[in-house]
């Protein structure tokens, strides 16, 4: 046999500026400022999501929207409907957090839940965006960039590059 076709590649030394230049291709996005309103049963809690990206599939670079619990889950459905790929779940609705007076607390308000919560969401996010079959669907993009969803008039496809 061959040495020389068993023999180690030697990587190329990185300069500074390939370690420190933006990666080719990135996806980042975040959730953060957490904001519960309403009062009573009309009470939800909603995040702001920051998207950057130098990915060419994306129209827009960087946006920030605000999302809650309810928009998450539309666009899990949609994509789910679209794409046939395995989804990574959504945290769960928590029923019995949504009855305080069980545990005398302020329940799905709860601060310690809040923060659960967002970081699951943005998990689900990160892993259901990062998908190359997902990142041309028309709700993904909705989802990331538009301040207003219309899920009611929304149409099902791919955006056009």
């Amino acid at each position: 046999m061959n040495q020389e076709s068993t023999k180690r590649i030697v990587p190329q030394r990185q300069t500074l500026d390939e370690a420190y230049s933006p990666p080719a291709n990135y996806l980042e996005i975040s959730l953060n400022d957490a904001q519960t309103h309403g009062e009573g049963r009309a009470r939800f809690t909603d995040f702001r999501l920051e998207m950057k990206t130098n990915m060419p599939v994306f129209k827009m670079k960087e946006s920030s929207v605000r999302r809650r619990y309810s928009d998450f889950k539309w666009l899990r459905d949609e994509v789910s409907r679209t794409v046939q790929i395995m989804m990574p779940a959504l945290p769960g609705k928590a029923f019995v957090k949504q009855l305080p007076f069980i545990n005398n607390d302020d329940g799905i308000f709860e601060v310690e839940f809040v923060e659960e919560r967002k970081r699951a969401l943005e998990e689900f996010i990160n892993k259901v965006a990062g998908h190359p079959l997902v990142q041309g669907e028309r709700c993904l993009h909705m989802f990331l960039t538009e301040p207003e969803l219309d899920k009611v008039n929304y149409v099902p496809g791919k955006v056009a590059n």
